[in-house]
């Protein structure tokens, strides 16, 4: 059982004992992202992007740092971390990786996404890559914990309809597989499984 305000000795005892689901989809291309843990100011707080409005179904999407496998990327959690530097400008080394999570497949493309979830030094002079990231969005965890920044529904992208969960944020909704993973945390930490009872 986790505290409402959920330190950072408490999430990593939760990821300690968490055995993630990793089993390929065929058909599907792999990929990782990195849910960054970050002590800021207003407290534990995720560190998210929001996406320049590019053609295309991730446009102007808010996710976590990462993307797809590269041969040259040894395993997945070298593709996450490889992925943030190129995103956000942290370097690998100064990334404290806790643990992971089960393996997603995304809802309107073909990956498979492992997450990784870590954490990043503060402060830290990000160096967002301004073809990939508009802005970052550094929200208190506590927002995320609290059930009323939460729901699940129908969601209209670029006049497509999504079932998706959604969580909002000042005037940003979070939806899609980045919801997922933010719930599936979440979920984790209160009641140690990542689905829902």
């Amino acid at each position: 059982m986790v505290s409402k305000a959920c330190s950072e000795a408490e999430i990593k005892a939760v990821l300690a004992k968490h055995q993630p689901r990793h089993i390929p989809q065929s058909g599907r291309k792999p990929a990782s992202v990195l849910v960054p843990f970050y002590k800021a100011p207003e407290g534990l707080s995720l560190i998210l992007t929001k996406r320049p409005d590019y053609p295309g179904i991730h446009g102007d999407q808010i996710s976590f740092p990462g993307g797809g496998r590269e041969e040259d990327d040894k395993d997945d959690l070298e593709t996450a971390l490889r992925e943030t530097e190129e995103e956000i400008g942290v370097k690998k080394d100064e990334v404290d990786v806790w643990g992971a999570l089960s393996t997603q497949r995304t809802l309107s493309s073909s990956f498979w996404i492992t997450p990784f979830v870590g954490s990043i030094p503060y402060p830290y002079n990000f160096k967002p890559d301004s073809r990939e990231v508009e802005r970052l969005l550094i929200i208190p965890f506590s927002h995320l914990l609290n059930s009323a920044s939460y729901s699940y529904g129908p969601f209209n992208w670029k006049g497509m309809m999504f079932e998706s969960d959604l969580y909002r944020y000042e005037n940003d909704i979070i939806w899609g597989l980045t919801a997922r993973i933010i719930n599936r945390l979440v979920t984790l930490i209160k009641t140690g499984r990542e689905d829902r009872p």
